[in-house]
This record gives structure tokens, C-alpha cells and sequence, in this order.
């Protein structure tokens, strides 16, 4: 198996849903290790380097009981899925009984088959891995009833839907520290050495069956989270934090296996120092949510962090960009999002313009319409990925004119690896917008230099001279984006005069 690249590309999959589509569509009872060669293939055509299966562990039938009586709940999955019926509420995935594939997807053997397919391509397979709870017939729950918080009748009492009874004993549910209790897990101590060492174990196992895993709610298991949000129920807190303590144990015996974290409230940076690979770059989105200048704040971090979260504009937690954005918005908003250092996120929908957000405890989704343009549209955006996988980034500065300042709308950057040059200019906003993007390459001037457009059939000349001062000229429209292949001419010097202010494109 090849090595991971520096910032990969992943593909997220709603496992159960997918598969149901699979076996209707080729009408056959499929699972992991029978999914048809052609499914692969296409997979593999867009350049991903992994695929995260979402959802392969068994999950419990206390949790889908717990969910059928939740009202909120039931609300959401009829409003996602208008003939709901229970049986479509097959669990969620991150309440999990136990860490072996169910059955209903083929098991072990039939992820061992996926997870040679997708090795056989040159994609990795990471799967979900949840460090702050399990659910409540989970093994642990009755061998290790230890590695739980505890919880007092009289507590019980006051907040029925924060605790959970099992046999003699009281157990706290699951839980951040900003919203309610999830009723349907138990809450692990994150402080307790038995869990840690448990929990190495586990991700051991899991190691042996994928190339990474995609850690749930990871900034939970941070000592100062953990403590902020239990108190003094969980003990001291240990000298080691979480995962100082639990991946070094893992990466021991698979050292090439990638940690990828969900993460908020800015814990991304002690993350990635305790030792995770790449954390959820949720800022980003939240930017790419307001406007431009607050995403060209955002892209002025340190480089070393910056490379090591990943880039979204949808996923399973998230609404689906084409319920959020207009088509012209979402295009800039992929291009953005895609062309940044960093690994990068895209979910299995979102190239056909999915509009529904699923929850994760349904296992079949209603059928919406194919936008065909969109499709087209990420097939030439994929097509150039690997440029983006490696190579020197760097944010240009834009300048205006004292009478137009639209500049501040424009995003830019430049990728330089080896001989490959890419600029990428946006135009974030529903206006149009000129500037100046300044480029700094080693080289540049004293040639001619070849733009052309990877998403377009647009090409053009203009002179390094030009491009390093005062800088390109671009002429965007509304949410207009250029994803420029830089080339060297034959000749050093321009085939035509300079005009004072040449648009680049409209």
C-alpha cells in the first residue's frame, strides 16, 4: 500500500445507505466484499486517497429503541424522510454496541475484501472510532462497569434523560458540556487508566482492519474539557492528557496510521500537538459561511497548523452546501475549500447536489433529482487533485484603487511543486470584483508566462514581469473563480502591448 500523501483527499460514505442503494440499483443482496468492481473504479476515478466507510461497527438495539421514543428525533427523520417507518431507523453509528463490523454489511471478512478493492487503487480505508462513550449493552457496560461515570438515584430522579440504569447500577449518559445528555450512550471516564488502556487496545484492533480513523468529538477527551464538563465525578486529572496517553500506544504497532479528529471550539492546535494527524478545520467553514475576508483571515495562520486540518464544506453533521449555498455560491465554495493545504473532505452526495441533510440513524434516504452540471463541474475540479496534495502554498495579497476596493472580495493563492505551478483566484461575493493578485514565484519575471483555466477553455499570456508588480489583473463576476495551470512561453517577452488594465476574465 502507498504511503499517504501530505494533505490526502478523503471521501465520506454513509455505509448502510450506500450499500441499500447498491443492492437496488444492481439488484443483487451485495455487501462490503460483493460491492462491483465498476463502483470502485468510479470511486477511485475522482483521486481520492481514502474512503471513510461511516458507520461499519454493530450498533445497538437499545439505541434504536431510546430513538424511537425520542419526539425531536422522530421529527427530524420524517421530515428528512417523509414515509418514515421505524424499521428505517436502523441506530446510530455513534452508539456503538460493539467494535466488529455488523453483519448486515458481511462482517470482517467482507471489510478485509472492501479494504483490498480500495487498496488495489491505491485508497486508503479509515473508519470511526468513538473515545467518549459506548452504548449501554456494550461488553464493557456488565465486565468493566468501572470505566463509567456514576450517577445517584436522587440524580436519576431530577434528570431522568441524563442517566441510565443498568442492573444494580446508575450510569451518567454521554455528553458535552453545552447541550443536554445523549440518552441513548454511556458516558466513559476519560481520566481512568482501565479505559485508556482499553481504549488502546481497541484502536489496536481497529488499526489492524483500516489505514485511519476518524476520532468522534475528540476535544472531549482533552483533560481540561473533561474536567470542565464532570467536575470532580471523574477524579483528578491525570498527569498525561488523552491522547498524549492513547496514541503513542497505537502508533507503536501501526505507525502509519492517521488520526483524524472531530473538532470545535478552537482545540485544533492542542490536538494536533497531543498527536492527532488532522483535525476538522470547522473555522474554515463557519468563514466560508460569512464572506471573504474573514476566510482570508482565517488562511493567515501559521502554514505548519494549517496543514494538518481538514477542509469541509459538508459533511454527516453538517447541512448539505447545496441546501445552504445558490449553485454560482457552492462552486466558489468547492473550488476554495479544495484547493487549500490541508486534507480535504468530500461526502458521497455532495457532487450530485443532495439537498436532504440524513440523520445517521436512517437507512435509506429519499431520491432526489441528479444536478448533471454539478456533477461535471467537481469531475474538472477533482481532475486537477493531486496538485493539491503537495507543494508550497501561499496566500496572495490583492490590491484595488482608491475608487474600488472590491479587491477585499477576492481570494488568491499560489501552489508551487517542482516544475508545477497553480493559482487560484476567487471572487467571493455577489458583486462583481477587480484586482491586482501579486505573485511571488522564484523565476517569474523576465517571461512570458501561459495561463490556462482548468475549469474553462480560457487561456491567456501576461508577462512575469506583470504578474510580480504591480501584480495580475482579474475581473470576476458574482462568485467567479479562475484555477489557473501556470506555464512558461517559448518566449521572454509579450506577444502584444500591455494594456493599462486588462481584464483577465469576466
Amino acid at each position: 500500500m502507498q504511503r499517504w500523501p501530505r494533505y490526502p483527499a478523503v471521501y465520506e460514505i454513509n455505509t448502510r445507505v450506500w450499500l441499500s442503494e447498491l443492492r437496488e440499483k444492481f439488484g443483487a443482496a451485495l455487501d462490503l466484499g460483493s460491492v462491483p468492481a465498476t463502483v470502485w473504479d468510479e470511486i477511485a476515478g475522482f483521486g481520492f486517497d481514502s474512503v471513510w466507510l461511516m458507520g461499519v461497527w454493530e450498533r445497538s438495539r437499545f439505541g434504536v429503541a431510546i430513538a424511537n421514543r425520542n419526539r425531536n428525533l422522530l421529527n427530524e427523520f420524517r421530515k428528512a424522510l417523509p414515509d418514515f417507518v421505524a424499521s428505517d431507523n436502523v441506530g446510530s453509528p455513534y452508539c456503538i454496541r460493539r467494535y466488529v463490523v455488523d453483519r448486515r454489511l458481511g462482517g470482517p471478512k467482507a471489510l478485509a475484501i472492501a479494504r483490498g478493492e480500495l487498496a488495489a487503487r491505491g485508497m486508503h480505508l479509515i473508519l470511526d472510532f468513538v473515545p467518549n462513550h459506548v452504548a449501554p449493552d456494550h461488553p464493557w457496560v456488565r465486565e468493566h462497569p468501572e470505566y463509567f461515570l456514576p450517577a445517584t438515584t436522587s440524580e436519576a430522579a431530577k434528570d431522568p434523560m441524563s442517566y441510565v440504569r443498568s442492573g444494580d447500577r446508575i450510569f451518567s449518559c454521554g455528553r458535552d458540556p453545552y447541550f443536554p445528555a445523549w440518552p441513548d450512550v454511556l458516558q466513559l471516564n476519560a481520566f481512568d487508566p482501565g479505559v485508556r488502556k482499553a481504549v488502546a487496545e481497541t484502536l489496536n484492533d481497529i488499526g489492524a482492519q483500516c489505514d485511519g480513523v476518524r476520532c468522534d468529538t475528540a476535544m472531549l477527551m482533552l483533560n481540561a474539557t473533561f474536567e470542565y464538563t464532570w467536575g470532580s465525578r471523574a477524579g483528578a486529572p491525570p498527569a498525561a492528557d488523552y491522547w498524549t496517553d492513547v496514541i503513542p500506544r497505537v502508533k507503536e504497532k501501526h505507525p502509519d496510521l492517521i488520526f483524524m479528529a472531530e473538532a470545535y471550539w478552537d482545540r485544533e492546535w492542542e490536538l494536533q500537538k497531543q498527536g492527532v494527524d488532522f483535525c476538522y478545520d470547522k473555522r474554515l467553514y463557519d468563514c466560508i459561511l460569512l464572506d471573504a475576508n474573514s476566510v482570508r483571515l482565517h488562511l493567515g495562520a501559521n502554514l505548519s497548523d494549517q496543514a494538518k486540518l481538514l477542509r469541509f464544506i459538508e459533511n454527516h453533521d453538517e447541512a448539505r452546501v447545496a441546501a445552504v449555498f445558490e449553485p454560482a455560491k457552492q462552486r466558489a465554495a468547492a473550488v476554495t475549500f479544495a484547493t487549500l493545504p490541508g486534507a480535504k473532505l468530500f461526502h458521497e452526495g455532495q457532487f450530485e447536489g443532495r439537498k436532504i441533510k440524513l440523520p445517521v440513524f436512517l437507512g435509506r434516504r429519499p431520491h432526489e433529482a441528479v444536478d448533471k452540471g454539478l456533477q461535471t463541474f467537481y469531475r474538472l475540479l477533482l481532475s486537477d487533485l493531486s496538485t493539491y496534495k503537495d507543494g508550497d502554498w501561499s496566500l496572495c495579497e490583492c490590491t484595488g484603487w482608491p475608487d474600488n476596493q472590491s479587491c477585499r472580495n477576492i481570494l488568491a493563492w499560489t501552489w508551487r511543486h517542482f516544475e508545477q505551478r497553480k493559482l487560484t483566484v476567487v471572487n467571493f461575493s455577489t458583486t462583481p470584483a477587480q484586482a491586482r493578485v501579486a505573485i511571488h514565484w522564484p523565476g517569474l519575471r523576465g517571461q512570458t508566462w501561459n495561463l490556462v483555466d482548468t475549469l474553462s477553455d480560457a487561456r491567456y499570456e501576461r508577462t512575469g514581469d506583470e504578474m510580480f508588480s504591480p501584480g495580475l489583473y482579474v475581473d470576476l463576476t458574482p462568485w467567479g473563480y479562475h484555477c489557473f495551470s501556470v506555464r512558461p512561453m517559448a518566449s521572454i517577452k509579450p506577444t502584444w502591448p500591455t494594456p493599462k488594465e486588462p481584464a483577465v476574465a469576466a
